[in-house]
């Protein structure tokens, strides 16, 4: 169907349809724009997402790293930064590929529109004076044949009358006569102008308008085309990002399956085990039978029997008393680690040689190509002085010896604790466990020596003040462990707390506290998940972290 054949008379309605075909246009191209927004924000929500779980750069965080489910975790996070990727893409391709050029495009198709209706304004306005020009041609020959006919008139009534003289009568007739000329030139250009306009009309309406509309429904067309390639590109960008999408989801899905309980479990074993051995049974303490307890408490003081490993500054984790813990818990330790139990500070120091056996490595890696670089200076002096090398070597060999007797230092650490570690056959260690518990003076069971964790705590009793005293640990060399025992000052408080459920506090260094009490903070959580509290100045022990909201004060959290 053509426009120029069907619609030559709707010149106005069709001036309306392309308008609002542009503007139909302007409105695919907003939407497209939008959504393009939309994905761009989303995008840069996901990559906020991802961000602020990522794992932040401190111990904790890293400690987690050894675990499959927080290494899976990460690489979920790691997959949907480069999923929120792909919808950049999206976005960008879609600005590109679609709003750009559409908007290029609009341009183009005003400019298009507005020159194919300027030449039909001009043609109509060309037919409507051509059609003025006939319709007063016509009114002048009208008024001409009119005029003409008077003057007849006039001149036959003039000759008739016989009062009238010869030369009014001859006036009249040539009156007549140039009348009637003027009638005949009238319809001379009457008719030439009618011939003229049925040719204008003609070409008008069979080809100037049918040409103008047939332009304006090709251009109509090629918009409706566009607008059908856009919206197959606008599904194309999505497509073609799938593939990588898939593969970030089948990284998730892979990550997820990495994770290994089992392996988890053993990681535990390994990041928490302290090397120390269970303690023995505790025998039936007889008060009725005086003497056998003097002799009990002599053996001990006088014959010099070792404490039992039971009752090692291991096994008083984390009720330990120790001037050093502050100090610890601001983030400074002993260089041998002596503050961490056997298995731990195992790892610790064994951690400690392999990267100081890399920095050597790496050390001498350096020593050796300064070397080779010093014999191609002695060998091509033209190349650089053999000298300027010396100073160099003689700072990477101190560097060398300085490392060199930190890792015999640390080898000496390391092989102290190895030799000291408990084991399952140690008949002798279990010995003395049945010693301790064979000369420990309590009236409390097991159970109310215990620490929450399940380990011993420190006895408050004069007489245990005498057993540290007299038999230190065999465990420990260090002269950190006789300060365990000493009567520590008063710790500063470094907060306040508010008990969030009661606790009982049955265990021996525990402390009782009930819903919505006010304490104050002495020690913070050293990752065990206890918390060291004061009431007033006679009484202290150790929450349970998670049983109360803790509030440090500014200072102490700088520090």
């Amino acid at each position: 169907m053509s426009w120029g054949s069907e619609l030559w008379d709707q010149f106005d309605n069709l001036e309306k349809h392309t308008q609002w075909g542009i503007e139909y246009l302007e409105k695919y191209t907003k939407f497209v724009k939008e959504r393009s927004e939309i994905e761009t924000n989303y995008a840069k929500q996901i990559r906020n997402l991802s961000k602020k779980y990522q794992p932040k750069k401190n111990s904790r965080e890293e400690e987690e790293s050894k675990y499959t489910f927080c290494r899976a975790f990460l690489t979920t996070l790691n997959e949907l930064n480069d999923y929120a990727g792909q919808h950049e893409v999206i976005a960008e391709n879609l600005t590109s590929q679609i709003v750009s050029e559409l908007s290029r495009y609009l341009q183009e198709l005003k400019s298009e529109r507005k020159s194919h209706f300027h030449d039909g304004r001009k043609a109509q306005q060309h037919i409507e004076s051509s059609w003025k020009q006939l319709e007063s041609s016509k009114k002048r020959f009208e008024r001409d044949c009119k005029e003409a006919d008077r003057a007849q008139q006039y001149f036959e009534k003039m000759d008739a009358d016989i009062n009238v003289t010869k030369a009014d009568v001859e006036k009249a007739r040539q009156q007549a006569q140039m009348r009637h000329q003027m009638a005949s030139d009238s319809k001379s250009d009457y008719s030439a102008y009618l011939q003229k306009f049925n040719q204008e009309q003609n070409e008008h309406y069979f080809t100037i308008i049918p040409n103008i509309f047939q332009k304006l429904q090709d251009m109509e067309e090629k918009r409706i085309e566009r607008i059908g390639v856009c919206m197959t590109t606008f599904a194309d960008v999505d497509r073609q990002v799938l593939p990588i999408v898939g593969k970030c989801l089948d990284g998730m899905t892979k990550a997820a399956e990495s994770i290994e309980p089992k392996t988890d479990s053993k990681q535990v074993v390994e990041s928490y085990k302290s090397g120390f051995e269970p303690p023995g049974d505790v025998e039936f303490e007889d008060y009725g039978q005086a003497m056998k307890r003097t002799a009990s408490e002599t053996s001990l003081s006088r014959e010099g029997k070792e404490k039992p490993a039971g009752k090692s500054k291991g096994k008083l984790w984390p009720f330990i008393k120790n001037k050093n813990k502050l100090s610890l818990k601001l983030g400074s330790g002993p260089e041998d680690f002596s503050h961490l139990p056997p298995e731990q500070r195992r790892k610790k120091l064994q951690a400690k040689l392999d990267e100081l056996n890399k920095d050597i490595q790496k050390e001498m890696d350096q020593r050796d190509a300064l070397t080779k670089m010093k014999d191609v200076y002695v060998k091509n002096p033209q190349m650089g002085d053999p000298a300027s090398v010396d100073p160099r070597l003689s700072e990477i060999s101190q560097t060398i010896e300085k490392l060199q007797f930190e890792v015999q230092k640390f080898e000496g650490w390391l092989a102290e604790v190895e030799e000291r570690m408990p084991s399952k056959s140690d008949t002798q260690r279990r010995s003395l466990y049945e010693t301790q518990n064979n000369t420990a003076v309590s009236n409390n069971c097991a159970q109310d020596r215990e620490s929450p964790d399940g380990s011993y705590t420190e006895e408050q009793n004069s007489e245990t003040q005498v057993k540290a005293n007299i038999a230190p640990n065999p465990t420990s060399t260090t002269p950190e462990f006789d300060d365990e025992f000493d009567d520590e000052e008063t710790l500063p408080t470094i907060g306040t707390c508010k008990a969030l459920y009661p606790f009982e506090g049955h265990n021996e260094g525990t402390i009782a506290v009930a819903e919505g009490e006010l304490l104050f903070v002495i020690e913070e959580d050293k990752g065990d998940g206890w918390t060291r509290v004061r009431r007033n100045e006679d009484e202290e022990g150790y929450v349970p972290t998670s049983y109360v909201e803790v509030y440090l004060e500014t200072n102490a959290k700088d520090s």
